[in-house]
């Protein structure tokens, strides 16, 4: 019997998939006779089968009956995307090789200082980068470290470490699978089978797989040296260059609930720093001058080159600056409601980490100066680098690139190309040439800082959220990326189907967490919601700056109403039977008849609205809103929180649908059928649990049952599904692996193309005039794809098709 995608659900271990897919919960009578949902419970995905899934998709891939179809992308060639770390091959002069890490674009390598750019490493079950290394001893062993160690909300887990010993050219797995994220690898100067890896461990859950290990074989077999508990992973390694066998290491206690960002909680006592004089064979807590334990966030650290007793540690400090006032209390962007925290603080030692004391922000102004550097969210950053020569001089990486050149006392912000930086390399031989990583990509300076080359434009990394597109010739779509805003390309066919131009792409209404409805009648009407649910109209024909340019659409609350709630990506959608019609997700519905105008609000809230699980962040909010394009009226909504309803009168009266369904998955599409007016599509999302299952469901009734279909879907987790406009039987999805297809309505699945990077196809559409495929990927941009030898669409007749 297959156990590939061995669950547990309330103890009970079922070991195929669709076995439990398509069973029922128990059903318990409510007040209204409907059937209530019984919690059934998920863990987390076993690491192995996670590696196993993805080496079946790798075969499916090989053996898909629409491999010879071909990926092009799209774009954008004018925006980049985060990247995490670098690692140089030296010294500069002899050698021109740099290794960028990316935060879910893979690992990039040039070989002539920038110019041009190839991917050695995008294709594995994770392509999220926490950190690169190259051996000292031989240029020709790399080893990455896969999961990001920033957990933000776009992150991904990762899938352990991974060696290369010719330059990068290919890749063999080392273990560590159950780490999900690593933050620094360290390679013996003279041994390069010597390897120390810190883990910080997973994202959502509790796990013992997190701290400090090292392998003397070459990652054959490892070590686990620190360890503190199942929530306090390793967030820092250096070395002391002049002794291979003293190491610094610094852990970090934390967990991202769906409803807070990492955060202190009182009992934290985990966050520390610790040195080893023999290799890590035994760690000595050095914290003598740190602040308190309850207080230590994410420590990074680094030693200077010149005079290894140079400590330095970048502490995300949670004392209390200053209380917040209610406005602020009540703002989800990274404002925790505990109050206002010191924040980034550089602590330094002049005698190997025995004592510590603080440098930065004693004046006033440079108090502030450090407060605003990381704001709220040190979580993201904490990246210190001590100048190799110069012991006054050193980096702290937050909103900005900050320089002190007075041993940590006085910091100022270095003008850099982009924001948000998470690593920095110095050359050894020339502390004037500096390379750094940001959110936008990476840039290298000559002079310390002073200017940069920006090479942001020579990584396409672009981390979209979504896609929407509109119906002009040719025809532009939309979506939102990380840390960029919305912006929007062109999809032209005029050069042929198979000759798509990559193209720039332009501003567009939103932010950066935006969804995109565009009205089909006019295009120069588009609907973007804002951070956490704000919703706008823009008319694209009037010039910017015009009155009638944009107009903000989200009622206002009466002082009475519960305070609204909008996920980071609320969405909006026109309805497929009159572009009059505008709905919009909080924690209830809204409808607009009038264009966004006026609102009514046609349902009570459809989340759990949990009050234990209110924190700093919106939870329990609509995610996904789908009308159906057979009945005005009839429309589904599915929540964050793995709720489900109905409604078939427009508001007027909704049913739970959630029998048989995973408790509070997070429902990441619903699409109501346009060829039959009963059956409905759904998918979740267990990512938030450290769960990769595919959950794919289809109803015939309304959503009164659900039948999982995600068949021979080897590894999840499961984003979008789309239907094909006009084949009832073909469906698209996309995952955190790729695309696939069925056409058989879900019995069996193909992947589609061999050219396409393992990619986060977190959105995709089919445009129904011309029948192409668009993905929006989350760290490798927009793709797009012929589905004409898919669904013969030319030698059909036109079918209904949902927006």
């Amino acid at each position: 019997m297959a156990t590939r995608r061995m669950v547990m659900i309330v103890g009970v271990a079922l070991a195929t998939l669709p076995a439990w897919l398509g069973a029922q919960a128990p059903k318990t009578p409510t007040k209204g006779g409907a059937a209530a949902q019984q919690p059934i419970r998920v863990t987390s995905t076993n690491p192995a089968l996670r590696l196993k899934g993805f080496d079946e998709h790798q075969a499916m891939t090989r053996s898909s009956p629409f491999k010879d179809l071909a990926w092009q992308f799209l774009g954008p060639k004018n925006i980049s995307g985060r990247s995490t770390d670098i690692a140089v091959v030296g010294p500069r002069g002899r050698s021109y090789t740099i290794y960028v890490a990316t935060a879910s674009g893979g690992l990039w390598k040039t070989q002539n200082e920038a110019t041009t750019w190839q991917p050695v490493f995008e294709q594995g079950p994770a392509t999220t980068i926490g950190d690169v290394t190259v051996a000292p001893s031989n240029p020709d062993i790399v080893w990455i470290g896969t999961g990001e160690s920033n957990i933000f909300r776009s992150s991904q887990a990762g899938a352990g470490v991974y060696k290369s010993t010719d330059a990068g050219k290919t890749w063999q797995h080392m273990g560590l699978a159950d780490t999900y994220t690593i933050s620094r690898i360290a390679i013996h100067p003279t041994n390069p089978d010597v390897v120390w890896v810190a883990a910080s461990g997973h994202e959502w859950t509790n796990n013992a797989d997190r701290g400090v290990y090292r392998t003397t074989d070459g990652g054959t077999t490892w070590e686990k040296q620190l360890f503190v508990n199942d929530r306090t992973g390793a967030i820092d390694l250096v070395m002391d260059p002049s002794d291979p066998n003293t190491l610094y290491a610094s852990t970090w206690q934390r967990i991202r609930q769906k409803w807070n960002d990492p955060r202190n909680f009182p009992d934290y006592a985990g966050s520390s720093i610790y040195k080893s004089t023999n290799a890590g064979k035994i760690w000595t807590p050095i914290t003598k001058g740190l602040p308190d334990p309850k207080f230590r966030g994410r420590i990074g650290i680094d030693v200077c080159r010149s005079r290894p007793n140079v400590v330095y540690a970048f502490v995300d400090n949670y004392e209390i600056s200053r209380e917040p006032t209610e406005e602020e209390k009540n703002d989800p962007y990274g404002l925790p409601s505990s109050g206002f925290i010191k924040g980034a603080t550089v602590y330094r030692s002049d005698d190997k980490g025995e004592t510590w004391t603080q440098v930065s922000g004693l004046t006033p102004e440079q108090k502030t100066f450090m407060e605003r550097s990381s704001n709220t969210y040190g979580w993201v950053f904490g990246q210190i680098r001590a100048d190799p020569s110069d012991p006054n001089t050193v980096y702290t990486m937050g909103l900005a690139l900050n320089a002190s050149y007075d041993g940590g006392k006085t910091f100022t912000r270095l003008q850099t190309p982009g924001s948000d930086h998470h690593g920095l390399w110095i050359d050894p031989d020339n502390s004037n040439y500096l390379i750094n990583v940001f959110d936008q990509g990476f840039a290298l300076s000559y002079d310390r800082g002073a200017t940069w080359k920006d090479s942001r434009l020579t990584l396409p990394l672009a981390q979209f959220f979504n896609i929407s597109y509109d119906m002009d010739t040719p025809f532009r779509v939309y979506g939102s990326m990380q840390d960029h805003g919305s912006f929007r390309g062109i999809g032209d066919l005029s050069r042929g189907r198979d000759r798509i131009p990559t193209v720039d792409f332009e501003s567009a209404p939103g932010g950066e967490g935006s969804t995109h409805a565009i009205d089909p009648a006019d295009s120069n009407i588009v609907y973007s919601s804002g951070f956490y649910g704000t919703v706008s109209r823009s008319d694209l024909s009037k010039p910017r700056g015009h009155a009638l340019r944009s107009k903000e659409l989200l009622p206002e609350r009466y002082p009475d109403e519960p305070r609204l709630r909008g996920e980071w990506l609320a969405p909006t959608i026109l309805s497929p039977h009159s572009n009059q019609i505008l709905y919009h997700g909080m924690q209830c519905l809204f409808m607009s008849r009038d264009r966004g105008d006026t609102w009514d609000v046609i349902s009570p809230d459809l989340t759990y609205n949990t009050a234990s699980e209110k924190g700093d962040i919106p939870y329990h909010t609509i995610f996904t809103i789908s009308e159906s394009p057979l009945r005005a009226g009839l429309i589904y909504v599915g929540t964050d929180d793995g709720k489900v309803h109905v409604t078939k009168d427009g508001g007027k009266a909704w049913t739970e649908i959630v029998a048989g369904l995973p408790y509070q998955k997070w429902v990441s599409r619903v699409v109501a059928s346009a060829y039959d007016i009963g059956t409905v599509y759904m998918t979740q999302n267990g990512k938030r649990d450290d769960d990769f299952t595919p959950y794919v469901w289809k109803s015939t009734d309304f959503g009164k049952t659900w039948t999982g279909i995600a068949a021979n879907i080897p590894i999840g987790p499961v984003n979008v599904i789309r239907e094909d406009p006009v084949d009832k039987k073909i469906l698209y999805l996309g995952t955190d692996s790729g695309v696939y297809v069925t056409t058989d309505g879900g019995k069996a699945w193909n992947t589609i193309g061999t050219n396409l990077p393992t990619a986060y196809v977190h959105d995709l559409i089919i445009h129904p005039r011309d029948n192409m495929m668009v993905i929006a990927t989350h760290g490798r941009g927009m793709w797009v794809v012929d589905v004409e030898p898919i669904n013969k669409k030319s030698t059909r007749l036109r079918r209904p098709f949902e927006n």
